[in-house]
């Protein structure tokens, strides 16, 4: 029994020299050498990735400000050599906001 026994319809399509090699790093990646069942397969079950970066730019900007926020704390800590009790909630407010979008972000790409 022939393997295209069944499949009826052709599927004809072009690359670019960069896409060729791009697909049999992919092939070679995922052990396979067969190019048409390689193409088969991914057109079949594979799937793309499209992520929303606004979350990881938002995670980002909020790590930037609690950086910038322990940094004004550690120069007005070597100024009067205080620690104000202000400035710690400040930070631990920031880094309870910083661990909870982390957590979401995580349960996004788990859920790829």
């Amino acid at each position: 029994m022939r393997m295209t026994e069944g499949r009826t319809i052709g599927l004809y399509f072009r690359v670019t020299p960069e896409e060729m090699d791009l697909i049999g790093k992919k092939m070679e990646q995922a052990g396979i050498r067969n190019k048409r069942a390689y193409l088969r397969k991914m057109a079949v079950d594979g799937y793309i990735v499209r992520l929303d970066m606004g979350s990881v730019k938002e995670l980002n900007r909020l790590l930037r400000s609690i950086s910038e926020n322990i940094n004004q704390i550690a120069r007005r800590c070597n100024e009067t050599r205080n620690l104000y009790a202000e400035d710690v909630a400040d930070l631990q407010k920031g880094c309870a906001s910083a661990q909870a979008g982390l957590l979401e972000l995580v349960k996004k790409f788990a859920g790829l």
